[in-house]
C-alpha cells in the first residue's frame, strides 16, 4: 500500500513563500514520477506540476510556471513543492501524487495523499 503524507501548508501573505513536502512509503519511490495537484473551494482539481523519477525533468501548469519548483530526494522518499511569489488565487488544498506512467507531460496519477491546506491572504 503506497502512502503519501504532505506537510508544510499554512497561511501566508501574498508575495510570500512556502515549501510543501511529501513523504512516500510502502512503494518504490524512485520508480514513480511525482506531482502536485491542487483544489480550490468550489473548483475542480487542478494540475500543478510533475517531476520524473530521477528529478531531471519537470513540467508545470502555466498558472504556476516561474513561481513554483518541484524537486525530489530519492534517498528520503520525499518530493517538494517550493512556492514563491504566492497569490490569493493559489489558495487551495495541495495534494501530492505518484504516477507509474513515464511521460513527463502526463497529468494522470495512481496514488494520492490526503492534502495540505495553503491559504494566501491579500
Amino acid at each position: 500500500q503506497v502512502q503519501l503524507v504532505e506537510s508544510g501548508g499554512g497561511l501566508v501573505q501574498a508575495g510570500g513563500s512556502l515549501r510543501l513536502s511529501c513523504v512516500t512509503s510502502g512503494g518504490s519511490f524512485s520508480s514513480y514520477a511525482m506531482g502536485w495537484v491542487r483544489q480550490a473551494p468550489g473548483k475542480e482539481r487542478e494540475f500543478v506540476g510533475r517531476i520524473n523519477w530521477i528529478g531531471s525533468s519537470t513540467y508545470y501548469a502555466d498558472a504556476v510556471k516561474g513561481r513554483f519548483t518541484i524537486s525530489r530526494d530519492n534517498a528520503k522518499n520525499t518530493v517538494y513543492l517550493q512556492m514563491n511569489n504566492l497569490k490569493p488565487a493559489d489558495t487551495a488544498v495541495y495534494y501530492c501524487a505518484a504516477s507509474l506512467g513515464t511521460s513527463i507531460f502526463s497529468r494522470d496519477f495512481n496514488y494520492w495523499g490526503q492534502g495540505t491546506q495553503v491559504t494566501v491572504s491579500s
